[in-house]
């Protein structure tokens, strides 16, 4: 017998009213999803998600009273387990490397259309993380002029599949398992290689991932 999908609760924050609208429409087709809130202030906006808890937040860029990035940072130590697809038609290496660092788990930019839309915001949902083909273009292109490639050199073999493993959204206890180590080794290699990459977080990790080549951007993660 096939195992129900529970339906995941969402809040759209959208300044532009039709917009809005048009994904709340959209999404109210999809049976894997229920709209809970809808807004477009970026104050009310973090009220509304401490009062609703969704399970997923698709969050703009840029909003009136509180920028998406403030809204996420204010948002997401209280709302740890909520998952956030940032869709903006603003975006920038500062911006995306601001949104993943604030928590947000997947950028999608407007321009590629309602279709990327809804494989990023399926991924997402599901505990992967996503970017758009224009953020990942500007991401490689940023990688392109900077040496960001020449921490991995100082990887092992080892830390290089925990690494991808990790930003494939793995748990320490998957990785252990599917190469054939202890969950403590797993630890080890990930600390060390944090280390030597200077970054502290799974989002960093994914990002820095996906800038080397290790993930690609259309490779669902969870």
């Amino acid at each position: 017998m096939a195992i129900a999908t529970q339906t995941k609760r969402i809040v759209i924050i959208e300044d532009h009213t039709a917009i809005r609208e048009m994904l709340a429409e959209i999404l109210r087709h999809e049976h894997a999803y229920k709209i809970v809130g809808e807004c477009g202030d970026g104050l009310k906006a973090c009220q509304l998600c401490l009062d609703l808890k969704p399970d997923v937040i698709v969050l703009d860029a840029r909003l009136p009273g509180l920028s998406g990035v403030d809204v996420l940072r204010r948002i997401s130590k209280p709302l740890k387990s909520a998952r956030v697809l940032v869709f903006s038609g603003y975006e920038s290496p500062a911006l995306v490397r601001e949104m993943l660092e604030a928590g947000a788990h997947g950028f999608v930019e407007k321009t590629a259309g309602l279709g990327e839309f809804k494989k990023g915001l399926e991924t997402v949902a599901d505990g992967g993380t996503y970017f758009g083909p224009g953020v990942a273009a500007l991401l490689r292109n940023v990688v392109a002029h900077t040496n960001s490639a020449n921490g991995v050199d100082a990887l092992t073999g080892r830390e290089r599949e925990i690494l991808k493993l990790v930003a494939e959204s793995n748990s320490t206890k998957e990785i252990a398992q599917k190469l054939g180590i202890s969950a403590k080794t797993v630890d080890n290699h990930r600390t060390n290689l944090m280390r030597k990459l200077n970054l502290h977080d799974v989002a960093s990790l994914t990002r820095y991932s996906l800038e080397i080549g290790l993930i690609d951007h259309r490779t669902p993660t969870w």
